[in-house]
C-alpha cells in the first residue's frame, strides 16, 4: 500500500492538476494509481465539469472521488481563501473499491433491515467494509444516511465531510469516477487488505464535573443530578478561572457520554453538541441533540488554545497506541471554523498531525460538517477535525 498527497495553488485548473500528478508520479512512480482524492477550491468553479475528464489524463486512476472545498489540504498544507486544489492518491493492492451515488428520496426507511442498505451500496456486511462518504449538505439528509449505515454495517468506519465553497444548492461539486455530480451524497467502500482508523478532535475541554441527566425532554435539558442546569453553571462559575467565564458566555457546549458502560469519561468520549437556547424562568438549558435520562454529561468550553490541547490530547494518544502500526497514509476532514479563522496561522491541524505522526501522506479539504464516530458510532460534526488512517489490514 502506498499513499502520496500534493498541493497546486497555479491559477488555472489544467494547470494545477498537472502540477499535482507530476508530483504524484514522481512519488508513486510507473504504479497504476487504483484511488484519486481530489478537493477543488471555489476558485474552479467555472472548470469544475472539466475535473474529472483533466484527472483520467492526468493520472489515469481507476477511481475519483472528491469534492469542492471552501479550503483545501494536500501534502500537509493547508491552503484557504484563495485558489487551491489537492489530489492524494493511493496505490490499494488487495483493496476492493466499491463506488456509490444516490440521493436522499432513495434512502430506505429508517425501519429497513440491513439488506436494503446493502443493496443499496452495493457491499456486504459480511466483507468487513469500511466508507469514505461526501454528501452535498443543501440536497441531502446526511444523519438519516449515517444512521443507517451505523445499523447495517455496524462494525464499519464511516468518515467524510459535507462539501462547502457553495452558499446555495447546486454550487457545490461532487467527483465520482468520471461523474461530476451536483447533489446527493457520493463515497466509497473500501474492502480486503485495509483498515481505517479514526481520530475525531472536537476542539473542546471539559469544566466542572461529569453529571448525569435527570430530567430531559427531547432535547431539553431539564435537569443535572436533580438540579436545573443554569443552576448548576452559576454554582459553578465562582471556581472558574477568569479565561473560563469570559468564555462562558459565547463558546459553551455540551459533552454527551454516548458509550454507557463509560463512568468516568476522558477527551474523545464525548459528543460535543451546541447549547442553542436557555430558558431563565426554569433554568433548561436547549442542546443540540436528543436526549436521554440517565446520560453522563458534562459542561465544555471551546477556543484557540483548548482546540489545540485536544488536538495534541488526541492525536498524541492515538500515536502512543499505535507505535507498532505503519500508517501509509491519511485524510482530514475539517471544519470551515477552524484554520486561520480559529488559529490565527496557517497550517495548524496538518502541524499537529505531523507533529505527533510523522510525514505520513495527508490531504483533505475544510467542511461543512464533519463526520466520524465518536464512542463507536457515527455524527455529523461541527468545529471538528475528523482524521481517517490507512494501512493494511495484515
Amino acid at each position: 500500500m502506498k499513499w502520496t498527497s500534493a498541493i497546486s495553488e497555479l491559477p488555472a485548473l489544467e494547470d494545477a492538476i498537472a502540477e499535482c500528478g507530476v508530483a504524484i508520479k514522481n512519488s508513486i512512480g510507473d504504479e497504476t494509481l487504483d484511488l484519486a482524492v481530489v478537493f477543488v477550491s471555489p476558485h474552479y468553479e467555472d472548470s469544475y465539469d472539466r475535473v474529472a475528464d483533466l484527472l483520467a489524463e492526468s493520472l489515469g486512476a481507476k477511481h475519483v472521488l472528491g469534492c469542492s472545498g471552501g479550503g483545501v489540504i494536500g501534502n500537509g498544507v493547508e491552503v484557504e481563501q484563495r485558489a487551491g486544489l489537492s489530489i492524494t492518491a493511493a496505490v490499494l493492492p488487495n483493496v476492493n473499491i466499491n463506488p456509490f451515488h444516490f440521493e436522499g428520496q432513495r434512502l430506505p426507511d429508517m425501519d429497513a433491515s440491513p439488506d436494503k442498505w446493502e443493496d443499496l451500496i452495493g457491499v456486504d456486511q459480511d466483507k468487513d467494509p469500511h466508507f469514505v462518504v461526501i454528501a452535498d449538505p443543501y440536497s441531502f439528509p446526511v444523519n438519516d444516511l449515517l444512521v443507517g449505515m451505523d445499523y447495517a454495517f455496524p462494525r464499519a468506519t464511516k468518515i467524510g465531510g459535507l462539501a462547502s465553497g457553495a452558499s446555495r444548492q447546486g454550487g457545490n461539486a461532487l467527483f465520482l469516477d468520471g461523474e461530476v455530480l451536483r447533489t446527493g451524497a457520493i463515497g466509497l467502500a473500501l474492502d480486503g487488505n485495509i483498515t481505517v482508523d479514526t481520530v475525531v478532535a472536537q476542539g473542546c475541554r471539559p469544566i466542572g464535573k461529569s453529571m448525569r441527566i435527570s430530567k430531559s425532554e427531547r432535547n431539553m435539558l431539564v435537569e443535572l443530578d436533580g438540579e436545573p442546569p443554569l443552576q448548576v453553571l452559576r454554582d459553578m462559575v465562582p471556581s472558574l478561572p477568569q479565561r473560563d467565564k469570559d468564555l462562558l458566555g459565547h463558546s459553551l457546549f455540551l459533552g454527551v457520554v454516548m458509550d454507557e458502560l463509560v463512568d468516568n469519561p476522558v477527551q474523545g468520549d464525548f459528543l460535543i453538541r451546541n447549547v442553542v437556547g436557555m430558558d431563565q424562568e426554569s433554568g433548561s438549558l436547549a442542546i443540540g441533540e436528543m436526549l436521554k435520562e440517565g446520560q453522563l454529561v458534562q459542561f465544555h468550553l471551546r477556543d484557540s488554545e483548548t482546540s489545540t490541547h485536544d488536538l495534541q490530547a488526541v492525536l498524541g494518544r492515538y500515536a502512543s497506541e499505535n507505535r507498532e502500526n505503519e500508517i501509509p497514509g491519511a485524510l482530514l476532514f475539517s471544519c470551515l471554523g477552524r484554520g486561520q479563522f480559529l488559529y490565527g496561522r496557517p497550517n495548524h491541524d496538518t502541524d499537529v498531525f505531523r507533529d505527533n505522526l510523522g510525514e505520513i501522506p495527508l490531504g483533505g479539504f475544510f467542511c461543512n460538517g464533519e463526520i466520524g464516530p465518536v464512542s463507536g458510532t457515527t455524527f455529523l460534526h461541527g468545529y471538528t477535525s475528523s482524521f481517517g488512517l490507512f494501512r493494511p489490514k495484515r
